[in-house]
């Protein structure tokens, strides 16, 4: 009785659950429509999303490299007034001070202040700038071609979930019909073995062969629920898949020859090979001098003054908090580090190695796609050559089944041939039901190959 329980609410159990109280409906949807929804709203293409905006911000920040920088500055200090002449390299101990020496030496301290403000431009840089503005190009493309090809993964995945949900729906509907007719096998074997016609041993076949069933048929519905759970963390929802023609026919030819250079991920990977090369030109333009026009106006606040002839004075206690010795200076500046090019050579020749690897990977994912390809059109082949078949094998196994079957009614056969007779059978109704659905997922494995759905999913609509 639970075995019969079971098998009438299996098909409600397909569309719907209830959970806490609440009974949840899954929604009908299309494949293209479960393609479509996915590829807008799963979380890992608003994260491709994200860095391509982090990307294009890298742009503009490398176009700021054009304009002139401005440094202003301010500042207030006691100190004392002493000073001598001679020059300090820099550092961080020794706080360097003006002025010429005095002739005492005081430990009383005046006021210092100073503002001013300090523009460098650099008017040309042989192209340096211009190519780092490059560099930061090529990392958006490949953040745009990361989302592209985000978004192709996504919507394959859904597509090929999809298809495992619709053959895990067929296997369950084959291994329930399984599962009916080992029960009425069941009772046929009850009423003999009963009526002392066959022996006792018949009827534990006949048992052993229905759990056996049962056990197919929860193993089909988990496949099925996992494909459905799968779907909807996909998509967003709980939702059912409705098969239309995919269950009945299957198109012939899809694709035609394209080159595989224009998959999503080999456009990525060929976007990475181009970043590199672009870092290696901006390290070809690193070596050349650096130029800078400047411009400089400050004012200096001193409180003590006239050293230059007599011991200096100092003024008011209040004197040197304002500035009140003002300069200004324009000048043309040029930068040569000229020992920095053993280490541009070396980063130049690291970037030569990455840009190798990186062409290695594009190589490798384009033999990669090439093999997948011809594995997929292989397996269409197979397929539709199956297809051809499958009617053949159905009702030479349905005819066996009934062969068997009487056989054994009429004494002239053994539980065991009509058990494989049965498991022969519905093994085939299996294989059928899945014929068109093999072929579906062959195409689909080519349109993942080639990198184009759209040609598929207008079949499927």
């Amino acid at each position: 009785m639970r075995h019969v329980i079971l098998l009438v609410f299996l098909p409600l159990l397909a569309q719907e659950r209830v959970s806490t109280g609440t009974r949840v409906v899954a929604r009908p949807i299309g494949i293209a429509e479960a393609v479509e929804t996915a590829s807008k709203n799963y979380p890992s293409i608003r994260i491709s999303q994200a860095q391509a905006a982090a990307a294009a911000t890298q742009i503009a920040l490398a176009r700021t490299n054009f304009l002139p920088k401005i440094d202003a500055v301010a500042g207030v200090n006691r100190a004392t007034r002493n000073n001598t002449f001679g020059l300090l390299l820099p550092a961080q101990v020794i706080a360097p001070i003006s002025g010429p020496a005095l002739f005492s030496n005081s430990m009383s301290s005046v006021w210092g202040s100073t503002v001013g403000v300090t523009v460098s431009w650099e008017p040309f840089d042989f192209g340096l700038r211009g190519s780092q503005v490059d560099i930061a190009e090529a990392g958006r493309r490949r953040a745009d071609l990361g989302i592209a090809r985000t978004q192709f993964e996504i919507a394959y995945l859904t597509a090929d979930t999809y298809l495992t949900y619709l053959a895990a729906e067929q296997i369950v509907r084959s291994a329930s019909a399984a599962y009916i007719r080992a029960l009425a096998l069941e009772k046929i074997v009850t009423a003999v073995v009963r009526a002392d016609l066959r022996p006792g041993g018949d009827l534990t076949r006949a048992q052993a062969e229905s759990a056996m069933a049962m056990n197919m048929v929860i193993q089909a519905d988990q496949a099925r629920d996992l494909a459905k759970a799968t779907l909807a963390q996909l998509v967003g929802e709980t939702v059912a898949v409705q098969a239309g023609e995919m269950l009945d026919k299957a198109p012939k030819i899809v694709y035609d020859r394209v080159p595989l250079d224009q998959h999503p991920l080999a456009r990525e990977q060929n976007a990475a090979v181009e970043e590199v090369k672009s870092r290696e030109k901006s390290l070809e333009k690193a070596y050349y001098p650096k130029f800078l026009l400047q411009g400089t106006s400050h004012a200096r606040g001193v409180g003590a003054y006239d050293g230059l002839q007599k011991p200096a004075n100092a003024g008011n206690p209040v004197s040197g908090l304002g500035p009140n010795i003002q300069n200004w200076a324009l000048g043309f500046t040029m930068l040569f580090p000229i020992f920095d090019y053993p280490s541009i050579r070396i980063r130049k020749e690291a970037e030569v190695q990455k840009e190798k690897a990186e062409q290695a990977k594009y190589d490798q994912v384009l033999r990669e796609l090439q093999g997948q390809l011809d594995r997929a059109r292989a397996m269409l082949m197979g397929a539709q050559r199956i297809a051809t078949n499958v009617p053949i094998q159905l009702k030479a196994a349905r005819e066996a089944k009934e062969q068997a079957t009487a056989r054994y009614n009429a004494g002239l056969s053994t539980i065991v041939e009509v058990a494989d007779a049965e498991r022969l059978l519905a093994q085939t109704e299996i294989d059928a039901g899945l014929v068109n659905l093999n072929i579906w997922r062959a195409i689909l494995n080519e349109a993942g190959a080639v990198g184009d759905l759209e040609p598929f999913l207008k079949l499927t609509r």
